[in-house]
């Protein structure tokens, strides 16, 4: 696959065929991640990769499991019908999306700084790189005909995923990333559209 042809089929999917993914396979996934840019060159981020079901329920228990369309709706106030429609499919699949894919990837990073309370724009530094990475290890997938999604860490869901993998206090965890070879059925949400000539701008805004 092509690179633009890999970054024009980059999709979240949330429905995930029965397959698991060879380890020599997902070990190359997941090594594009370091070659991502890293703020102070050392990238010395980690990743943990998550196969064993038992480990994986362990990881995401913290993630709700039965959300319905209703309770998005009440959540949330979304006018844009796109958006809203992204996500009334999106978030009941939460739980789901992770536990029914081949593997769970937990990316890890020092919490050199209080990214939460950042004194300025590059305290964010740090964070910026990690997603960098996260990107790599996404487009990886795809190249190999694989597919992810991810989830950013709400209330005690990051604490509790890192008793189960007995990470240490100082790493932070970004996100949540399943991983596997889409559903035949996968429903892929809609995007909005972008005007490329009026958001491109050359010289001067």
């Amino acid at each position: 696959m092509d690179f633009y042809e890999v970054l024009n089929s980059r999709h979240s999917i949330r429905d995930f065929a029965d397959e698991s993914i060879p380890k020599d396979m997902m070990e190359r996934i997941v090594r594009a991640a370091y070659s991502a840019p890293a703020n102070d060159h050392f990238r010395d981020w980690h990743y943990v990769v998550v196969t064993d079901k038992e480990i994986m329920k362990n990881v995401i228990e913290g993630v709700p499991k039965n959300l319905t369309v209703k309770d998005v709706d009440s959540m949330t106030f979304i006018s844009d019908p796109v958006q809203k429609e992204s996500y009334q499919i999106a978030v009941p699949k939460q739980y789901r999306m992770l536990i029914d894919a081949a593997a769970i990837i937990i990316p890890l990073m020092k919490k050199k700084v209080d990214i939460l309370n950042p004194s300025c724009l590059s305290d964010l530094n740090c964070y910026a790189s990690i997603w960098c990475s996260i990107e790599n290890v996404w487009l990886a997938a795809v190249a190999e005909g694989y597919g992810c999604n991810v989830r950013i860490p709400l209330g005690n869901e990051e604490s509790i995923a890192k008793d189960a993998l007995n990470i240490p206090e100082e790493y932070m965890i970004p996100c949540f990333i399943g991983i596997g070879r889409p559903a035949e059925t996968a429903v892929y949400t809609k995007q909005i559209d972008v005007d490329y000539d009026t958001q491109i701008h050359w010289e001067m805004f």
